[in-house]
């Protein structure tokens, strides 16, 4: 085993170098691919490994993770080994961790043998998963035996990271690959036999990895994960997990991905539609939940004033506008710009900033318009019943209506975006709009046409034919009167 390249420190001994084990790619980068995803990185991550390292360990890291990733664990620990696939990944992660114990493999998993790195680690981490641990060499590998070579190579008492995709996440729901099965350059063939995909589905992989192991449901993806959660039937994570989803998928989608994510947490799926999973074997007294989730008691104030819309409840409107009104005038401008309904915390009559978020320009009525602008706009991208029908205006106008404000044309143009159409923000929300529009449509058209019976009957009825006789031979008189006088 040659180093292919190293430095070493003024004691002479080698500190970060690249060695080739077999199985390597030479024209391939999966740091920086063309066609493929990057690799796996961000604070997620990061937190997890903040958990699970302790000074003295030796780690072994199986796969792509970002050189973030690396150099956090390399400042962390005693020893780090790295084993990646591509040729060029291995020089550049040498380069920038050189000044640190640490080797690198190129090679595929299959030919990482007890005779490369440490017979035994601490922590082995393979948080980007096992399909990218081996190159078109090997044809045939499962994920089973993927996984027990990393685990062959833990301590007594070591511990194991390790993720796995999931192939039907909330992305098969609002976005489909439509581009699939376009064969990518990594799609090279592969025995039949063998695959290093992870098994389909949360509880078939808990199955094999054993009832010790935490599992972390991950959104928006795998490889930037923005929070990463163990229970995931908390109404706040289910939130940030929907914020999180809905800006991966910001251009067109199948379905609004933030009310999918919000309607998976609400039915206790937000672990099953997870885009991925960490779990974290051998490890205790670790934090349940990874990321930015703010605590405490409430839930959004959308989601409570889309419960009243889809029942008709007006007693619940009437009462929760004009007090969600209330305390956004007691706010300073600055905080009640951000104090919109999406990002607003209810707990009876307590009212609290959720997170940070964009803010709606304005003040005094116009901002408390644009707030509820903000909300009747959500709502109707998410295609939620209405209990009335009309433009984004008439909507806003009678929520602001109960809290004793006029929209009136001037208040009207001072709202950000007020001429701008609330288009469904997915093609199923369209097609309910549609639904919605044209049962609104059905409706007038039915009540125009009961008018018109109404009218014709009594055209038809003897008073009015009488009245009619009485008239007609006046309104003559009074024409008369008027061409004579010039009136």
């Amino acid at each position: 085993m040659t180093p292919d390249r190293s430095s070493q420190d003024s004691g002479g001994e080698p500190l970060a170098r690249s060695v080739m084990i077999a199985g390597e790619m030479l024209n391939w980068s999966d740091l920086h691919p063309e066609d493929g995803e990057p690799a796996t990185g961000g604070p997620v991550p990061s937190a997890l490994l903040d958990a699970i390292l302790r000074p003295e360990d030796t780690v072994l890291v199986a796969g792509p993770h970002s050189l973030e990733v690396l150099s956090l664990i390399a400042k962390r620990v005693t020893k780090l080994d790295v084993l990646v696939r591509s040729a060029p990944d291995a020089e550049e992660i040498a380069d920038q961790l050189d000044g640190h114990p640490v080797r690198v493999f190129c090679g595929s998993l299959d030919h990482f043998a007890p005779e490369h790195g440490e017979p035994a680690y601490d922590v082995v981490v393979a948080l980007d998963g096992l399909p990218r641990l081996v190159g078109p060499d090997t044809i045939a590998l499962t994920w089973s035996d993927a996984l027990e070579a990393l685990k062959a190579r833990l301590a007594p008492k070591g511990r194991l990271l390790v993720a796995a995709a999931n192939p039907f996440g909330v992305e098969r729901l609002v976005l489909p690959g439509v581009t699939a099965t376009v064969p990518r350059d990594e799609a090279w063939p592969r025995d039949i036999r063998g695959s290093v995909e992870a098994p389909a589905g949360l509880k078939a992989v808990q199955a094999a990895l054993g009832d010790n192991a935490t599992a972390y449901a991950v959104y928006p993806s795998l490889v930037d994960a923005k929070v990463a959660l163990v229970d995931a039937g908390d109404a706040l994570a289910g939130a940030v997990a929907a914020r999180s989803v809905a800006e991966r998928f910001a251009g067109p989608t199948l379905m609004d991905p933030y009310r999918v994510v919000q309607d998976a947490f609400a039915a206790g799926l937000g672990a099953e539609l997870a885009a991925g999973w960490y779990f974290a074997i051998g490890s205790t007294d670790l934090p349940g939940v990874l990321g930015e989730v703010p605590q405490g008691p409430g839930v959004l104030l959308e989601e409570e004033l889309l419960a009243a819309l889809r029942i008709d409840d007006h007693a619940a409107l009437r009462r929760t506008v004009p007090g969600y009104v209330a305390w956004l005038r007691s706010l300073d401008a600055e905080a009640a710009a951000v104090a919109s309904p999406d990002n607003v915390l209810v707990d009876g009559t307590a009212y609290k900033v959720f997170a940070d978020s964009n803010g709606v320009a304005g003040a005094g009525d116009a901002l408390v318009v644009g707030q509820l602008a903000r909300f009747v706009r959500r709502s109707l991208e998410a295609a939620s019943r209405e209990p009335w029908a009309g433009s984004p205006r008439d909507l806003t106008a009678r929520l602001a209506a109960m809290a004793g404000i006029t929209v009136t044309e001037e208040l009207w143009a001072t709202v950000a975006d007020s001429n701008e159409p609330a288009a469904p923000a997915g093609h199923a929300e369209q097609l309910a709009t549609i639904a919605r529009l044209t049962q609104e449509l059905a409706d007038a058209s039915a009540q125009a046409s009961w008018f018109e019976s109404q009218l014709d009957g009594i055209r038809r009825s003897r008073p009015y034919r009488i009245g009619q006789a009485v008239l007609n031979p006046a309104r003559v008189v009074v024409k008369r009167v008027r061409r004579t006088t010039g009136r």
